[in-house]
């Protein structure tokens, strides 16, 4: 559970960044808002092809949604 709290932080992270709610983001991605959520509340997983769309979305490499920190 730890990395998908991680992976939502980071979400959370560069969506706040680019300065973005939660609901902008996910109609950029085409997922619901509290799914968008529930990624970065790490309440659900996620396919890796919404990641992919995440990190186009946010203008990140994937990697840094994967950037975990100790």
């Amino acid at each position: 559970m730890e990395k998908y709290e991680q992976l939502g932080m980071n979400v959370h992270y560069y969506r706040r960044k680019k300065k973005l709610t939660q609901a902008k983001l996910a109609e950029m991605v085409d997922i619901e808002r509290v799914h968008m959520g529930n990624i970065e509340l790490a309440r659900t997983g996620t396919s890796l092809d919404v990641i992919f769309r995440i990190a186009d979305a946010l203008e990140v490499p994937v990697c840094k949604l994967f950037e975990f920190r100790d």
